[in-house]
């Protein structure tokens, strides 16, 4: 088991343990959903009230640097904070559901994927294909356009679950997102067409 995917299965356990909704989004689900690659660091969503950060603090203090104080800022304000596995030094960041309605959404459409192959991999929370899709064009936007890393992966993802993707619900939120003529650019640069795939 690679480091990214112990501290996954780490992190979701604790999270499933504490009843806190999350899922698994960033390279490592473009990874679930496209090809894989190696990542740098975890990216999760969680929906964490104030009043369970104590509990998160302790079911995590042991095996991750964790700060109880960038916790509670990060909820108060729906940020991200960071954890480090203190074993690998493996970092993962947080991201504190917001209030938005694609977030609300983006929650309703997590699903359960293996993390890994065989009969052994567990099966923890990962967004939705589509939107792994929407969350890479919204990153590619925000660094600049300067990722080309985060456009091949919207590709990967697009070419590998092309028979599977809702393409309204794309359309729908890249429009809502901002990102519709960044989608556009990746479905022509994969040859999809909106003929080719039923819109």
């Amino acid at each position: 088991m690679s480091d990214a995917t112990q501290v996954a299965q780490s992190l979701a356990q604790s999270l499933e343990k504490l009843c806190i909704v999350y899922w698994i989004g960033g390279s490592l689900a473009s990874s679930i959903y496209g090809l894989p690659r190696s990542t740098q660091d975890i990216d999760l969503v969680a929906e964490l009230k104030e009043e369970q950060v104590n509990d998160l603090v302790a079911a995590l203090e042991n095996d991750y640097y964790i700060d109880s104080q960038a916790v509670r800022r990060a909820v108060r304000s729906h940020r991200s904070f960071n954890v480090i596995h203190l074993d690998t030094m493996y970092k993962a960041d947080i991201f504190v559901l917001g209030t938005d309605a694609y977030s609300q959404v983006e929650k309703q459409r997590r699903k359960l994927e293996l993390l890994g192959k065989g009969p052994e991999a567990p099966a923890v929370y990962f967004c939705s294909a589509e939107d792994i899709v929407l969350q890479k064009l919204r990153w590619f936007r925000k660094g600049g356009g300067t990722s080309e890393r985060q456009l091949e992966d919207v590709q990967n993802v697009l070419k590998v679950q092309a028979n599977t993707l809702d393409y309204r619900y794309l359309r729908h939120w890249a429009t809502e997102l901002g990102v519709t003529e960044l989608l556009n650019r990746v479905l022509a640069d994969v040859g999809f067409s909106d003929s080719s795939i039923g819109i």
